[in-house]
């Protein structure tokens, strides 16, 4: 096998020199980058991982803890989040976390030693956001974001609610019901406050029959559905809390031999990839930014990680519809 040593003899330098290169290059000529580096090629030299760990006292690995795949939005945001970490030099480790089983994610993530965490399955009042803070390793929450206001990267959930409620409400639409997840999140939390002032601003009531906050299971949803279609006065559109709860939904619909949208309208929240598929063609509400929350996660917290600052990140972005082909004017 190669090693360090080989390299600086095919180079015509010293060992140091040949590790400056691969850890502190800012500190090297051009020229001898350019020796040893052709000298790593010519020889097929790979750097130990490890030994590189050991002389900057980091592990190039980051901790993810996203949420379960069965929700298009982690599966688009956990991709931009390895694929940009790794262009950077680093690992991730990642959770794919139920939120009813947080204290075991919580405690697997923590027994590793990692240069940064990142996760989206915060709850409002989560105690960990305070041993995070306590733990002098940069971390960032994306999505969702605790009561205490730092170090998250979202949209404006309320906003996202209240235009969901909105695009409905200007398309003629009366009676409208709301299907979403748990209040102890922020995400579903603020989406929900947000579809309650769209509302009540437009002088519309809505019954508390149409209002429906499940686990996010797709046997709940499915109950939620039911429930709806078989009130006394159907709803005629439908605001999901997220775009998997969308999909869902319009699963149900057909199952139950209901035409989406002419015979009901959904909404979605957070314009998913998939949302965009010319077999679904899903109306929702998403952020204005062409990079995804991941992205910008992972991007912020690197940022956190390489310059060594106790920098605050609060970025809320901004949202607007995007109208496609399961909403329609009634």
């Amino acid at each position: 096998m190669v090693s360090s040593k080989d390299v600086a003899k095919h180079a015509g330098v010293s060992q140091t020199t040949v590790s400056r290169v691969l850890n502190t290059p800012e500190l090297v000529k051009k020229p001898t980058i350019d020796k040893v580096m052709k000298a790593i090629q010519e020889l097929n030299y790979i750097p130990n991982a490890h030994a590189r760990s050991l002389v900057q006292n980091k592990t190039y690995t980051i901790a993810l803890l996203s949420g379960p795949l069965h929700n298009p939005f982690f599966v688009d945001t956990t991709t931009a989040i390895v694929n940009y970490a790794n262009s950077k030099g680093y690992r991730v480790n990642v959770q794919f976390v139920n939120d009813k089983k947080l204290t075991e994610a919580y405690a697997t993530a923590f027994e590793q030693k990692v240069d940064g965490i990142i996760l989206s399955c915060i709850l409002i009042d989560d105690p960990i956001f305070e041993k995070l803070e306590k733990m002098d390793i940069p971390f960032i929450t994306y999505n969702r974001k605790h009561k205490n206001n730092r170090q998250f990267v979202e949209i404006d959930n309320f906003e996202a609610g209240y235009l969901s409620a909105k695009h409905l409400i200007e398309l003629g639409h009366t009676n409208i019901a709301w299907v979403g997840g748990p209040l102890t999140m922020s995400t579903f939390n603020n989406r929900y406050h947000g579809f309650l002032k769209a509302i009540k601003e437009y002088q519309h009531s809505v019954s508390a029959e149409y209002i429906i906050h499940t686990d996010t299971s797709k046997m709940d949803v499915s109950r939620a559905f039911q429930k709806l279609i078989h009130s006394k006065n159907r709803p005629t559109g439908i605001c999901a809390g997220s775009d998997s709860l969308a999909l869902y939904l319009m699963d149900d619909a057909i199952y139950a031999n209901l035409s989406v949208p002419e015979d009901i309208s959904i909404i979605g929240i957070d314009n998913v990839d998939i949302s965009q598929h010319a077999s679904i063609q899903l109306t929702t509400v998403g952020s204005i930014s062409k990079e995804n929350l991941g992205f910008l996660a992972i991007n912020k917290l690197i940022e956190l990680i390489e310059n060594k600052k106790n920098s605050c990140v609060k970025i809320t972005e901004s949202v607007r519809i995007y109208s496609r082909k399961t909403t329609r004017k009634i």
